[in-house]
């Protein structure tokens, strides 16, 4: 009798302990005690501009779970999550457990929701791992923060410029920025260009960095530089059928549209090629204008390919077509194998995981990235180097004035971030560097770390063009090597100055 109840004993112990180990196998759902109302717009800012105004880099991963969540409210409801084994994980080409890592939080998202919106998934990437989704819960939020292949989970429509430039934050997400934007042209002084053959004007800047004596050694030929904006206008005649004349030929120009213009996330139909902003045209002409016949303004590296994206309406990545869009031209000249060198002349006051992702992908395919280190607006004066700028995957660029000594331009931005300077700043009459205008035969002027950043990206193409075996990390070193204060960096001016001809030699 004992020996069965003994044994009776034994088949219990082993049922209680089997089912104590099924519910651990559960996961315990986790609840808010007392749903708390989302904060406005302008309490979210508030807290960002807490990190800026001391020189912090703000990222959402620093948010607690409420304030993540009332961005994402005041987003649209629109969230980005990157996931991975690692934060490294971010391709999907190189990440074997890429579906069943998409698959797991997917069912998360469904459990915590509980919603029959058919259009909740409002994209797959197919490049990287990430997914943009839409969530109402700040239960789901704080579970996928918990989840273990959770890179980073963001607001994918949480507008910071709209924001600050409302009174009422509501209104917030309606609004669209047009910084940077302009159609004007300008007589350039005579004082600012010197005439070359065969009647091109070369922007008095490009002495200063020794260009013009580059060319003696190359012009760009064989190089093909990307360049993410506003696009490139299609008034401009010498940066379409006229981008082989005078004495730039056997190159070709190419233009591709990521933008979406539109308030509705799930639109997916771009507002096409054309720079409807100015800007991308301006920071194209600074790179790759033709050595023209029609007395307008050449660009560095004459001879180079021109590929441009119009991945955003403006310079300030606000919103989630403007970051989808950006991400998704990183993503499409990091493929292409002719593309060596990328330049990007917008940013952001704070991180996107996207575009970091986007910004890696490209980086780990060799491309060779420049970003602007930041031109001033009313909404980030009080910031230092912008993001993307920042990472250490980008070559982060500004521009100073012509002096002696070095002095950030007036609109432009410092710090410790960056690698290389441009002088596109006169002293005395403070004109900026000639470029092609948006309208055909017309020039204008450009400034701010915008111009400073074109500029560098075409030394960049020409070092490339002269050196065509070598890698990323050679031209960059060489760049490095030729700048004024290599070996020690300066505290906010990076390696300061480049000597294109120095570069050559």
């Amino acid at each position: 009798m004992i020996k069965k109840l003994s044994k009776i004993s034994v088949i219990l112990l082993l049922l209680i302990v089997s089912c104590s180990k099924e519910e651990d196998k559960k996961e315990t759902l986790i609840v808010t005690p007392e749903q708390q109302e989302p904060l406005t717009g302008r309490q979210i800012n508030d807290y960002i501009n807490s990190f800026n105004q001391v020189g912090e880099k703000f990222d959402w991963s620093k948010a607690t779970t409420h304030q993540l969540w009332s961005a994402v409210v005041n987003g649209n409801n629109l969230v980005t999550i990157g996931f991975g084994t690692n934060q490294t994980d971010f391709d999907r080409a190189k990440s074997p457990l890429s579906s069943k890592m998409q698959s797991e939080i997917l069912d998360l998202i469904k459990r915590y929701e509980g919603s029959t919106n058919p259009n909740w998934i409002v994209n797959q990437d197919g490049y990287l791992n990430l997914i943009d989704v839409v969530i109402t819960k700040q239960e789901t939020i704080e579970a996928l923060r918990q989840n273990r292949y959770i890179r980073y989970v963001e607001p994918a429509d949480y507008r910071y410029f709209s924001f600050e430039n409302q009174s009422d934050p509501k209104e917030g997400n309606q609004v669209y920025s047009d910084s940077g934007c302009g159609y004007s042209t300008s007589t350039i002084s005579s004082a600012d260009f010197t005439t070359i053959s065969p009647n091109a004007q070369v922007p008095w800047a490009f002495y200063k960095h020794g260009i013009p004596s580059a060319w003696g050694y190359a012009t760009g030929s064989g190089v093909t530089i990307g360049v993410i904006d506003s696009g490139l206008s299609s008034q401009q005649s010498l940066m379409g059928s006229g981008f082989n004349s005078g004495l730039s030929s056997g190159r070709f120009v190419q233009r591709y549209g990521t933008y979406v213009d539109s308030a509705w996330p799930w639109s997916t139909t771009t507002d096409g090629i054309n720079d409807l902003c100015g800007h991308g045209t301006s920071m194209a002409s600074a790179a790759t204008a033709p050595r023209n016949a029609y007395g307008l303004p050449v660009g560095v590296a004459y001879n180079a390919n021109l590929v441009t994206y119009r991945a955003s309406s403006d310079v300030v990545l606000n919103g989630y077509h403007e970051q989808n869009g950006v991400k998704n031209a990183f993503t499409s000249l990091g493929i292409r194998s002719d593309v060596k060198i990328i330049s990007m002349s917008m940013g952001h006051i704070f991180s996107v995981g996207k575009i970091t992702d986007g910004v890696r992908y490209a980086n780990n395919r060799g491309k060779l990235i420049f970003c602007a280190g930041g031109t001033s607006t009313s909404f980030t004066n009080f910031v230092g180097v912008i993001f993307p700028a920042w990472m250490p995957e980008t070559v982060a660029v500004t521009g100073i004035k012509e002096a002696s000594t070095y002095q950030k331009c007036d609109v432009c931005h410092s710090g410790s971030e960056i690698d290389f300077t441009i002088m596109m700043q006169r002293a005395g009459s403070n004109n900026t560097i000639p470029v092609l205008s948006y309208y055909n035969n017309q020039a204008d002027y450009v400034g701010g770390s915008s111009v400073a950043t074109a500029t560098t990206a075409g030394i960049a193409a020409l070092v490339w063009s002269k050196n065509p075996s070598w890698n990323k990390s050679q031209v960059l070193t060489k760049m490095k090597q030729s700048s004024q204060f290599y070996p020690t960096k300066n505290s906010q001016f990076g390696h300061g100055i480049i000597n294109a001809l120095a570069a050559m030699q």
